[in-house]
């Protein structure tokens, strides 16, 4: 007889900490990358300048004979994005660069 009533007594008191967090919890969530893909977070870092030096066109062309063909023109565009123009690649006959073998 005893257990009845403390047992409604705990769950109406959970059930108070639970709702009466919920809406502290909503007001608390932070921005979340990925759930609205078009739309950027006022705070986030962006890029104004990608600076190209003489070391990141060496690694950029590396393996690449002179003279450039002009299908390397989108090195002029490229940011600070990731591309695997600029990374070493598979190894053996499909490292047509040399990147591997230095």
């Amino acid at each position: 007889m005893l257990m009845r009533p403390l047992r409604r007594t705990l769950v109406a008191i959970s059930l108070c900490i639970i709702l009466g967090n919920t809406s502290a919890m909503a007001e608390d969530i932070p921005y979340i990358a990925g759930t609205n893909p078009s739309e950027r977070p006022a705070n986030a870092p962006v890029i104004t300048e990608v600076k190209k030096d003489a070391a990141w066109y060496q690694k950029a062309l590396h393996g690449v004979t002179e003279p450039y063909p002009s299908s390397l023109h989108f090195l002029e565009n490229q940011g600070n994005w990731f591309t695997p123009f600029n990374h070493a690649g598979m190894t053996g006959r499909y490292d047509i660069r040399g990147w591997h073998h230095q």
